[in-house]
């Protein structure tokens, strides 16, 4: 059976990641796993909710030795751990040693780290090779949530992995005018437990030669810290809306050879302010629960994204379609796509967030993506209400968080901000100022039924009275099926 190694590395001194400025190699890291293995359950899946990214890799490579597979659910409330557990009765948690993660899992049986010192001195002595790992071998099970509330798993494996995570380091390097990214550091705005974080962070120093720093940084003062510390070249991997925060602070921050963003479109003037001041290119990266990672573009050089090498696209305007590379099977992608040829598409917006106005059709996530373009706006989100039972007009009504526009001013800004760059069936109806969005703060990304519940009680509160004019054009207004 073909196998990919655990580790990639040509030396095993060279580090896999950094704690507080001092590196951990990637010797130690296959003793750590090799001691934690040993104390894991017979079964599984694991569920791992280590906030300590090197001890969530530490977790990962230990689960893997031991067959067992990962679970990534798109949350940890309660009720997903309580559903993870009827369809994975062996399902088990891995938290941190000092216990912070165990009140997300009271319900689970738990494996600490703990690692005995001598052990591990003698264990990291006798780490001579990586271990080879079944390329077929079930690693991750990412969940997302089905129509019926149930977790759906999409199987990880190995060498799929392997093959997509070395496609997506390249492209990284590349962008660094490097020939690897070994030596490369990474400072994270995201968990690991994220998809985006897995592949990015975990994977791309497992896989890909660098090495990330063990913390999660997310106010802007320690971002600038981790960044600081962090050996260069140096690489921030972040969300436009921790991007956005993090210029917006004001806090002086270091030259950055590369910065990866994704969960979003990112506006291309917050690209380029970015690139200015942070003195290296910025990267956006594609990718989906079904087909991982599949391509990149420099934001700052047009709307065209390049899919890895390996990888073709086909669609039709309604359906798009990747395979090759890492990608065995043809995978139809939850997203509008153009696809321009059998390597470069421009991105339209989610399949599931398309709505009809008029008979003019546009997508919510395309609509945010110039709102939140405009100047003045810290940030900002598109909602549609559901329809009434006054059979009345339902219209777009604009969140955002303005606090240098006027009040009286807001809704005029931003609507004539918009008409130059979408139709004006989507001009708000309302527009709301709020002191904040309810991001979830590891994704910065807005769920859309606590949104939904979010934005019906905002409409409630003094904020929203009098916020905008309440004229209506004659239209229709519906979200695509």
């Amino acid at each position: 059976m073909p196998t990919s190694p655990l580790v990639w590395a040509d030396d095993l001194a060279a580090p896999i990641a950094w704690r507080d400025g001092q590196p951990i190699s990637r010797r130690r890291y296959l003793a750590d796993v090799t001691a934690l293995a040993a104390r894991l359950p017979a079964e599984g899946p694991m569920f791992n909710l280590t906030a300590d990214r090197y001890r969530f890799a530490v977790g990962l490579g230990a689960a893997v030795l031991r067959g067992q597979a990962n679970l990534m659910p798109p949350n940890h409330t309660p009720d997903m751990i309580a559903r993870m557990r009827v369809a994975f009765p062996a399902l088990y948690g891995l938290a941190d040693t000092d216990g912070s993660a165990d009140a997300h899992a009271a319900s689970l049986p738990l494996v600490h780290h703990a690692i005995d010192p001598l052990a591990a001195a003698a264990s990291i002595a006798a780490a001579s090779a990586s271990p080879a790992i079944d390329d077929a071998a079930l690693v991750a099970q990412v969940l997302t949530s089905g129509s019926t509330g149930n977790p759906v798993p999409h199987a990880k494996h190995w060498g799929l992995l392997v093959r997509n995570t070395q496609a997506g380091a390249q492209r990284l390097a590349d962008a660094m005018g490097r020939a690897s990214l070994a030596g490369v550091s990474l400072v994270a705005t995201v968990p690991p437990q994220h998809m985006y974080g897995f592949e990015s962070t975990v994977l791309v120093a497992l896989l890909g030669g660098a090495a990330f720093d063990t913390e999660r940084p997310f106010f802007p003062a320690d971002i600038a810290a981790a960044l600081a510390r962090a050996p260069r070249p140096r690489m921030l991997v972040t969300t436009p809306f921790h991007l956005k925060a993090l210029l917006d602070s004001g806090v002086a921050l270091p030259a950055i050879d590369l910065t990866l963003c994704a969960t979003a479109p990112l506006a291309p003037q917050l690209a380029v302010r970015a690139e200015a001041a942070l003195g290296g290119p910025l990267l956006e990266i594609y990718g989906c629960t079904e087909a991982g990672q599949v391509a990149t573009r420099r934001t700052t050089a047009g709307a065209e994204w390049q899919v890895f090498d390996g990888l073709h696209m086909s669609g039709d305007g309604a359906e798009s379609v990747v395979q090759g590379g890492h990608v065995p099977e043809p995978t139809t992608l939850a997203d509008v796509l153009e696809v321009i040829d059998a390597t470069h598409f421009r991105l339209l917006g989610r399949s599931n967030d398309l709505i009809n106005i008029a008979g003019k059709r546009s997508s919510l996530g395309h609509l945010n993506y110039h709102l939140n373009a405009i100047a003045g706006i810290h940030d900002g989100a598109f909602w549609l209400p559901s329809e009434d039972n006054s059979g009345g007009v339902v219209r777009l009504i604009a969140f955002v968080v303005a606090p240098e526009v006027a009040p009286n001013a807001l809704h005029a800004t931003v609507s004539a901000a918009l008409r130059e760059r979408v139709d004006a069936a989507f001009l708000p109806r309302r527009v709301v100022a709020v002191p904040a969005l309810p991001r979830e703060p590891a994704t910065g990304k807005l769920p859309a039924v606590a949104f939904a519940a979010w934005a019906a009680k905002a409409l409630e509160g003094p904020s929203a009275a009098g916020s905008t004019p309440r004229a209506e054009p004659r239209a229709d207004a519906r979200r695509d099926a």
